[in-house]
């Protein structure tokens, strides 16, 4: 008997930031809902908004654009936070809008390039390129360090 070579698909929810495309898989997200305001902690980096209670769970919100560098977002209510599981908890991203479900395979995933910096490879694990649309494949773990990810 011979084994189907059928690719390996990852199903991405891809997301903007600014005018940037994002993409997480879709196994690491546990639900998208509407921008609620965060009610913000003292001494806590420039790109978590804050905490917000989400069915009795306190959810730390990341800005997604100022975690990535861009100047942070002014939320209102056409943003969303996408809700993650990152490192044993759960992690609101605050993202401008979700655009789609992308199927994906592994022969569409292609390297970060070297020329972007060691901080794009931290975050962006590799790139989609998907008709004229280029979708940074973000690595989750990256957005929050295990030592802020205990303090959050």
């Amino acid at each position: 008997m011979t084994q189907s070579s059928t690719p390996t698909i990852r199903e991405l929810i891809s997301f903007r930031v600014g005018e940037q495309e994002y993409g997480v898989d879709i196994v690491d997200v546990r639900e998208i809902r509407g921008w609620t305001p965060a009610t913000p902690l003292p001494r806590t980096p420039g790109y978590v908004r804050g905490v917000i209670n989400l069915r009795g769970v306190v959810l730390p919100i990341v800005d997604m654009a100022a975690r990535m560098g861009f100047p942070a977002s002014e939320p209102s209510q056409r943003h969303v936070i996408i809700v993650v599981w990152i490192r044993g908890q759960h992690v609101g991203l605050l993202v401008d809008a979700v655009c789609d479900i992308l199927q994906v395979t592994p022969e569409t995933l292609q390297p970060t390039p070297d020329l972007v910096g060691d901080e794009a490879h931290e975050f962006v694990e590799s790139i989609i390129s998907i008709e004229d649309r280029m979708i940074g494949l973000v690595r989750l773990e990256a957005l929050m360090p295990p030592d802020e990810a205990q303090a959050a």
